[in-house]
C-alpha cells in the first residue's frame, strides 16, 4: 500500500513562496544536480509533518524529490527561519479575522526547554538523617 503524498494548497503555497530565501547559486565548473522544486519539498516536508514518519518513507513518485532532499530543504529553511516567519503570518491572519484571541495563550510544557542538567544555585540540603552506622564493625 502506497502512502498518501500530501498536496499543498495554492493558498498555503502563496503564504509560504515569499518566505522561502532565494536559490543558492550554483558552481560553474561541477555544478551538480538541479535543486529540487520548493513547493515538491514542502509537500514532502508536509508529509512528514503530518504523518510522523520518518524521513526515510517520503514517497518518491510523479517526480516527486527524494527524502534527503525534502530534509535537507527542511534543515535549511529551518536556520534560514521560514518555519518561524510562516507561524508569525499565520497567528497574525488568525488575529485579523477574529479567529484567534492573542490575550489568552498557553504555553505547553513541550515547547519550553526544561534542562535536567541545569546548574543548580546553591548545594540541596538532604531531608534525612546522615548516614547510618555500620552494622559489621
Amino acid at each position: 500500500m502506497e502512502a498518501e503524498f500530501y498536496r499543498v494548497s495554492d493558498a498555503l503555497w502563496e503564504r509560504v513562496a515569499p518566505l522561502l530565501p532565494g536559490p543558492t547559486p550554483r558552481r560553474f565548473r561541477y555544478p551538480g544536480r538541479l535543486p529540487a522544486d520548493d513547493r515538491a519539498c514542502l509537500e514532502g516536508i508536509v508529509y512528514v509533518l503530518r504523518s510522523g514518519m520518518p524521513w526515510r518513507t517520503v514517497p518518491r513518485h510523479d517526480g516527486r524529490p527524494c527524502a534527503s532532499a525534502c530534509y535537507r530543504r527542511f534543515r535549511e529553511w529551518s536556520q534560514a527561519g521560514v518555519w518561524d516567519r510562516l507561524r508569525q503570518v499565520l497567528v497574525e491572519e488568525l488575529v485579523v479575522e477574529g479567529v484567534l484571541d492573542a490575550d489568552r495563550a498557553l504555553v505547553d510544557s513541550s515547547l519550553i526547554l526544561a534542562k535536567k542538567g541545569a546548574m543548580s544555585s546553591g548545594k540541596a540540603r538532604t531531608s534525612g538523617a546522615g548516614r547510618a552506622a555500620s552494622a559489621t564493625s
